[in-house]
This record gives structure tokens, C-alpha cells and sequence, in this order.
């Protein structure tokens, strides 16, 4: 228990009543009686009598105070020395100390007067006057200080009553202001010190590197600036002891009486106070700024986190862009060009992650609070490293197969080239004779032999090799050379048949025939080279093709004749549109022309009330803008739709972003309601309405913009009934969900505009998206938000306000308005950035309640809603929050 903090604040000090106490009319020697009783002397003083009496009582009560309780208990000893007065100062003084002493009384002492004839008045006096005095104690009537000293040991009075007591009034009372400054120094700094740890105690963490230093540092200097005082605190306790300690420093046989010997223990007392409070300090400050420094490490970490995070996302969404296998040797070898640019590219801030990894490991082993934040993103880091090495190897393999399949195809598509030269450059007229074809079907045969080079004979095999990397296009390139190599085996098979006949021994010349054109060419040379005109050969075969007959034709379009048919029930809703939007349009000009402008008409303005004077855009809002988009558009839109219903929907749809003003106006609309409930039994007023011939006052067409925006929602649903399963209906569903949008939005921004205590700009947080009421649980992980965070076990009414960029929670407050109904203020309370939440929908079985985590579960906030439908709403918009952000960072 804090002893400075919870004594009792006396009621007097020395300095409140100092030049009383320098008078000297009462003292407090240090004197103690045979049994420890206080001794109180009042000496000689000549104006004793003319001293006020709340002087007097000051004194008295500030002299009995200072006393331990013990001492004061056994009651205090009274000297009064008149020796050189007369009786009637002994009687004065009697009397003034029985009716105003405040202590606890034990004995009175009275050196009578010493000249004969007053000693011999004080006698009778004292015998005539005792019981007058009212007091319950002896009063002892001493005729000399020899007397006194039968009662009382002379080491125990001062030199005035004959004894060896030391006392000097003046150092007396510079002790005691002394000790009393001392004790409120060490209370002042007690209070400094536990009010900067509530400060600390209380103070969040930022979520900053440059706000965590500047805390830091503001906390350290301030700290510092706390440990001088307290040094000085000390400082000054060691002189004050000194002090009081220095008679019997002076001379060995000097003792210190008992008043000084408790002023040393109670300056000993505040010392050792003061110690503690610097000890319980120091050990809250080490754990705070522990934490602060741990904060900063975790600031600095994550801060390099997002950084290296960045980069490497980068890293990969350049590593997934590389989704091209190639088409060609060529290109798939610029392709591992290009691969290996990437992976040395990527070498540095692979090292700066692993490097950042391993020092979040070291934060964790030493004990940071933040290591359930930590933790994930070392694991995120390394699986990033992991998973773009094992996508670069991956990417390396595919590549490899696909260099490798394009050399095989081209190879292969070389052979079936040179397969079909070597058939080509063989002369008809040469291969009738049997060394010809003998000599013919060795070339063949020498060429059949390389057909293993191409490693193409088992289309099934080669399939199950490549195909990973088989796409269509490269899946049908090869097929297509498979199915050419097919051909060009076919085509060989039928020569070497053909030149094996040619071969036998013949029993009459062949005579040669040769395709058309009928000259062959000359025999080309060694090299493997495909002539420029292979098709002027001199052999004849048919390369089979493949693919789907060509369909003759030409499909003729007709199109049909829609009839348009409006129902009876659809006309009726157009012609009420159309006429209420028209009375509309002439209330609105009649509410600017017959009580706007008239604010502004000379004659007139004498009527206006102060209150009113220079607030025409309050009381109206952007009405004029709200006439003039009606009158010189929506209306004349909305009558083009009486002979064609179905371009109905298409003007809502058409003016979507031009209706939003109607959120303008509902916004105003709380201070609009304010101004009319303070002016609007104004004399102005009532003559605008007399003139209008209004029978309502001007509040009620105040409200015409309100019902009118709700009016149209109305109308569209009940235009949807009469064209169900017709061709309009999916523009007329888009156009009601476009009002019902508008007036979502306005009814949301009415208890946007009602925030209060947010300190950021609420138009920053993007569009609003949904607001309502619900129960709260909160659950700060260690170490985080506050530094003394507890649970709350409780649920909190918070009302939730969700934007595109922000989740706020709000606390609802409701006041009377001027006896009016009740309105609705929001007192901000927390906010969530939605780039870092995540939502978990059901919680503990209870299909009424989700979860929203922040920061990867270092807070956690379970959320109860009025109804299932209304839990899945929220999720819903929350996700596509959500899925929007993973989009746009993809």
C-alpha cells in the first residue's frame, strides 16, 4: 500500500501559520513528562490575552499535531509561566486554554506571579475559580521553577525553566517547514510517478516505424526527466536528515530529543517511501520500455515485411506470367533465356526474405510478446522462397521437355523432308532396269535405318512422354508430323514393293511411263536439300489429309416482328407516374419561388427572424438543384414513356448517378429540422404559406424529396407484377434495385453524417456499404493495443459501419432534441482496415455470430447479428470486400 499517497492530508502547516509561530506564544520543546507525556509550554508574553483566538487555536492545534498518535494518547503536559504577570494573566489564560485546547489534557502546571500580593490574589483565585476553568485535570500552582522540577526532570525543560534542554525557536520552525516540504515533495513525486505510469500503462502501441520511435523517445525523455526530480527528491531528505542530525554530529554528548528523534524517523520513513516508489517504478519501467522497444523491432519487422512481401509478389506474378512453353526450338530457348534472367533477378530479395525470416526467428527466441504475428510471417516468407524455387525448377523442367519435343518434331519433320527428296530424286527411267531398282531399294533402305533418330515410331509413348507440356496447338503440330511420318513410311512401303518387282528378273523390257509432266528432273546433289519444286517429281503419291468437309450454304437470318403490348394495369401505373411526377415538379417550384426567393424580397425582410438570417442553403439544401434536374430532364424522359413502357426502367437506369442527390438533401435534412423547430412559427412564414394558399406549413413540403425517392421504388414494384415473364423484365428488376441502391445509400449516409470522435475524413474510407447494430465480444492477443488489455467477457452494443477501405465501430447514443423525438449520434470507438482482416462465419455453433481477425488473430472480434439472414448479409459484403482487394492485388 502506498503510505504518501493514502495518508491523511493535515489540516495545518507550518508555512499556512508562520507568523503566529514566530510570536512564540506556545511552544513545543521536545519535552516529555516522567511517563512520555508532550510537554506544551507557554511562555512569557505580554499581549497573551490580545491574541486573536483562531491564532490561538492554529497554534494549539497545529502544536498538538506533531506528536506521534502514541505520545498524544497519554495526554499532553501544560506549563503556563506568568512569574512576572499579574493573576487576572493566569486567569485569562486558564480560561482561553480549558475552552480551546484540542488535545488530550494529562496536567496543567501555572508558575504563579512572583510578587507577594498577586501570588497571594492568584491563590484565592485559584480556589475560587477552579471549578470555573472546566477542566477535568489537576492544575498545579507552582511558586517556583524548583517546584517544577519535583514534577519534572530538568533535562526535559528548556533554560528559561531551569533546566538543560536545548530548544531554538527558529530552527525549530525552519525544521518543520522543512520536514512538511519534504513530505509533499515526496507526495508531488509519488503522484508524477504513478500518473506517468497510468500514462504508459494506457498508452497504444503505434502501428508506425516513425510514430513507435518518436513514443519511444518522448517516454525515455521523460522518464529521464522523472528520475532527476527523484534524485533530487532524495537529495534533498539526506539534507534534511543532516540537519536534524547535526547537534549530535557537533558534540558526542549531545542527545536529540524525543520531538527531533521522530522527525528523524519521519524523514527516515518518507526516504524509504520514496525508495520503494522508485523501485516499484523502475521495475514497470524496464517491462514498459521492453515493450516499446519490442514494439519498435516489431514495427521495423513488419515494415520489412511488407516490403520484401511486395517484391516478391512481384517476383511471382512475373514468374506465373511466364506461362509460354513455346511453339519452336528458337522461341524455347529464349524462353530459358529468359527464365534465368528472372531466377538471377530474383536471387536478392530471396536472400532479403530468408535473412528477414531468420530474424523474426530471433525476435521469437527472445521472447517477443508479438509472436503469434511474427511467426506467420516467417512462414509466409519462406513459403514464398520455397514456392518460387520450386516453381523455377518447375518452370526449368517444362521448358526442358518442351526443347526436347521440339527438337524430336523438328528432327522428324527433317526426316519425313529428306524422305520425301530421296523418293523424289529417284528417276523412273533408271529403276526399270533391276540394277536400278536394286541399286534404289539399297538407298531406301540405307535411309530407313536413320528413322530411329527420330525416336517418333510409338505415337503412345511419345505422348506419355510430353504429355505435361502437350497443349492443343503443340498436341496437334505433333500429330500432324506423326501422322506425315505415317505418310511418308506408307509411301516408302509401296516403292520398295513396286522396286522389289522391278528387281526380279524380267522376261521382257518394261517400257517406262512417266507421270505428268513428262520430263524428269536431273539427279540433285548428296546434300539433304529439298528442291524447289518438289512437285514436278517423278513418282506419284497421295499424302493423306485430314479435317471436316466444307458445308455449302448461306444460313438466312430472319428476324421476327416483336408486337409491343402494354396491359391495362401498366398504363394506369405510367399515367400515375407521370401525373404525380408533375405535381411534384410544380411543389418544388412553389416551395422556391414562394418561400426561397421571398427571402430574399426587400419588403419582407424585416419578417425574417435572426436565427434565420444568412441560413437559406441550411433550411433548403440542394432543393433547387433537386427542381431543375426534374423539371428540365426526369420529367420530360418519363412522358416519353407513355406510348413505350419499356424505356421506363431505362430512365432510372439512365439517371442512376444523377438521382444520388437526393443523399445531399437527406443528409441536410437533421439541420434543416433544427433550423424550421427554432423559426418556423415566424411571422415570415406564415405570410409566404397565406400567399401559397398552402393549407400545410412549409415543413410538411420539406418532406415532398423524402417520400418521392421512396415513391418510385413503389411504382417500379408494382409496374414488375404486370410485366412478369415478359422481355422488359430484367431492366425493369435492374431498375428497382437501382432505387432500392439510392435508398440504401441515403438512409446509410444519415447515420454516417451522425459519426462523432473520428478523427480521419469518413469520405476517404470509400463508398459505405452497410451499417447496423450488434453485440461485440473483443479479444486482444498479448501484447497488443493496450498495454493492460483484458477480455471483455461481456458483449458490447456497437454499431458497425463497413466502407470499401475501413470497418468502424461505433458506440450508439440517443439524445432528446428539444422535447423532440430521439436522435442517433455514434460515438467512434475502434476501426479496422479491411486490407488486413479475416472473417471466420460460424462461431461456437451459434449460426447468429461470426468472427472478423485483424492483423492475423492479434485481435479478434466476434460479432452477433439480430437474425441469421442478416449474419449472411454482412459476410457476403464483407467477402466481396475481401475477394475485391485479392483481385486488385493479383
Amino acid at each position: 500500500t502506498d503510505e504518501i499517497m493514502q495518508q491523511e492530508i493535515r489540516p495545518l502547516v507550518a508555512v499556512d501559520i508562520i507568523e503566529q509561530l514566530h510570536r512564540q506564544f506556545a511552544i513545543l520543546s521536545g519535552g516529555r513528562g516522567k511517563d512520555g507525556a508532550p510537554i506544551i509550554t507557554f511562555p512569557e508574553f505580554a499581549g497573551f490575552s490580545e491574541i486573536p483566538d483562531d491564532d490561538f487555536l492554529n497554534v494549539v492545534t497545529y502544536l498538538t499535531s506533531i506528536p506521534s498518535l502514541e505520545a498524544a494518547s497519554i495526554g499532553f503536559i501544560i506549563i503556563i509561566d506568568r512569574r512576572r504577570d499579574k493573576w487576572s494573566a493566569v486567569k485569562a489564560s486558564l480560561t482561553r486554554i480549558a475552552g480551546a485546547f484540542p488535545g488530550n489534557l494529562q496536567l496543567v502546571f501555572v508558575l504563579r506571579p512572583s510578587r507577594f500580593i498577586q501570588r497571594a490574589i492568584a491563590d484565592i483565585g485559584i480556589k475560587l475559580y477552579r471549578d470555573e476553568f472546566k477542566m477535568k485535570v489537576p492544575i498545579i500552582m507552582l511558586n517556583s521553577v524548583s517546584d517544577l522540577h519535583g514534577y519534572i526532570d530538568k533535562s526535559q525543560l528548556t533554560r528559561e525553566l531551569g533546566g538543560t534542554l536545548e530548544y531554538g525557536h527558529s530552527q525549530w520552525i525552519h525544521h518543520r517547514t522543512a520536514i512538511e516540504n519534504f513530505a509533499m515533495t515526496v507526495k508531488t513525486t509519488a503522484q508524477m510517478l504513478q500518473s506517468f505510469g497510468t500514462d504508459l500503462a494506457e498508452t497504444e502501441l503505434p502501428n508506425d516505424v516513425q510514430c513507435t520511435e518518436e513514443l519511444l523517445s518522448s517516454h525515455t525523455d521523460h522518464h529521464s526527466k522523472l528520475k532527476d526530480e527523484l534524485k533530487l527528491a532524495v537529495k534533498q531528505g539526506a539534507t534534511l536528515l543532516t540537519c536534524i542530525r547535526e547537534p549530535v554530529t557537533r558534540s558526542a554528548n549531545s542527545k536529540l530529543s524525543p520531538d527531533e528523534l521522530e522527525n528523524v524517523a519521519t524523514v527516515e520513513r518518507l526516504l524509504a517511501q520514496l525508495d520503494e516508489t522508485e523501485k516499484a517504478f523502475d521495475q514497470f519501467w524496464t517491462k514498459h520500455h521492453l515493450k516499446l522497444e519490442q514494439c519498435l523491432q516489431l514495427r521495423h519487422f513488419e515494415h520489412d515485411f511488407r516490403e520484401v512481401k511486395l517484391t516478391l509478389d512481384n517476383l511471382m506474378e512475373t514468374q506465373a506470367g511466364f506461362a509460354d512453353i513455346g511453339d519452336s526450338v528458337t522461341r524455347v530457348e529464349n524462353l530459358l533465356k529468359e527464365q534465368k534472367h528472372l531466377e538471377e533477378k530474383g536471387q536478392e530479395p530471396l536472400e532479403k526474405a530468408q535473412s528477414l525470416a531468420l530474424h523474426g526467428e530471433q525476435l521469437i527466441q527472445n521472447n517477443h510478446y508479438a509472436v503469434d504475428s511474427i511467426r506467420p510471417k516467417c512462414v509466409e516468407l519462406r513459403r514464398i522462397c520455397d514456392d518460387f524455387t520450386n516453381e523455377t525448377k518447375k518452370k526449368y523442367d517444362i521448358l526442358g521437355k518442351s526443347l526436347e519435343l521440339h527438337k524430336q518434331l523438328d528432327k522428324a519433320s527433317q526426316w519425313c523432308e529428306a524422305g520425301i527428296y530421296l523418293l523424289a530424286s529417284q528417276a523412273v527411267d533408271k529403276c526399270q532396269s533391276q540394277e536400278g531398282a536394286e541399286t534404289a531399294l539399297v538407298e531406301i533402305e540405307k535411309f530407313l535405318v536413320t528413322a530411329k533418330e527420330h525416336q517418333l515410331s510409338n505415337p503412345k509413348e511419345f505422348y506419355n512422354q510430353f504429355d505435361m507440356i502437350l497443349t492443343p496447338e503443340i498436341k496437334a503440330n505433333a500429330q500432324r508430323i506423326v501422322q506425315k511420318l505415317e505418310d511418308v513410311q506408307e509411301m516408302f512401303d509401296k516403292r520398295q514393293v513396286s522396286l522389289k518387282k522391278l528387281a526380279a528378273k524380267q522376261t521382257r523390257p518394261v517400257q517406262p511411263v512417266a507421270p505428268h509432266p513428262e520430263s524428269s528432273p536431273k539427279r540433285a546433289s548428296p546434300k539433304i536439300t529439298r528442291p524447289a519444286a518438289v512437285e514436278n517429281t517423278s513418282y506419284h503419291f497421295q499424302v493423306r489429309r485430314s479435317g471436316p468437309a466444307a458445308q455449302n450454304g448461306n444460313h438466312a437470318l430472319v428476324e421476327g416482328l416483336i408486337e409491343k403490348c402494354i396491359s391495362k394495369s401498366q398504363g394506369h401505373i405510367i399515367n400515375e407516374l407521370i401525373e404525380t411526377e408533375r405535381v411534384y415538379v410544380e411543389e418544388l417550384q412553389s416551395i422556391i419561388e414562394g418561400y426561397a426567393s421571398e427571402m430574399d424580397n426587400p419588403s419582407l425582410v424585416h419578417l425574417i427572424p435572426s436565427a434565420l438570417q444568412n441560413k437559406k442553403e441550411i433550411l433548403f439544401g440542394n432543393l433547387p438543384e433537386i427542381y431543375d434536374f426534374h423539371n428540365r430532364i426526369f420529367l420530360k424522359e418519363i412522358e416519353n414513356c407513355i406510348e413505350n413502357p419499356e424505356l421506363l426502367a431505362r430512365c432510372f437506369l439512365k439517371r442512376k448517378e444523377d438521382l444520388q442527390i437526393y443523399e445531399k438533401y437527406c443528409q441536410n435534412k437533421p439541420r434543416s429540422e433544427a433550423l424550421w423547430r427554432q423559426c418556423g412559427d415566424s411571422i415570415f412564414f406564415q405570410e409566404c404559406q397565406r400567399k401559397l394558399d398552402h393549407k400545410l406549413s412549409l415543413d410538411a413540403y420539406l418532406l415532398k424529396p423524402v417520400q418521392r425517392i421512396t415513391k418510385y421504388q413503389l411504382l417500379l414494384k408494382e409496374m414488375l407484377k404486370c410485366s412478369k415473364n415478359s422481355e422488359g423484365t430484367a431492366e425493369l428488376e435492374e431498375a428497382l434495385a437501382t432505387v432500392l441502391d439510392i435508398i440504401k445509400s441515403v438512409n446509410d449516409s444519415m447515420h454516417q453524417i451522425a459519426i462523432t470522435g473520428y478523427e480521419g475524413d469518413v469520405s476517404e474510407l470509400g463508398k459505405l456499404l452497410m451499417q447496423g447494430s450488434f453485440n461485440v465480444w473483443t479479444d486482444h492477443k498479448k501484447g497488443h493495443n493496450k498495454v493492460k488489455d483484458l477480455a471483455r467477457f461481456k458483449p458490447m452494443q456497437r454499431h458497425l459501419f463497413l466502407y470499401t477501405k475501413m470497418l468502424l465501430f461505433c458506440k450508439k447514443r440517443e439524445e432528446n432534441t428539444d422535447g423532440h423525438e430521439k436522435t442517433a449520434s455514434y460515438s467512434f470507438k475502434n476501426s479496422l482496415k479491411m486490407s488486413t482482416v479475416g472473417i471466420t462465419e460460424n462461431v461456437k455453433g451459434d449460426n447468429k455470430k461470426f468472427e472478423i481477425w485483424y492483423n492475423g488473430r492479434e485481435e479478434v472480434y466476434i460479432i452477433q447479428a439480430s437474425s441469421v439472414e442478416l449474419k449472411n448479409t454482412w459476410i457476403s459484403e464483407i467477402r466481396k470486400v475481401l475477394t475485391g482487394q485479392l483481385e486488385a492485388c493479383r
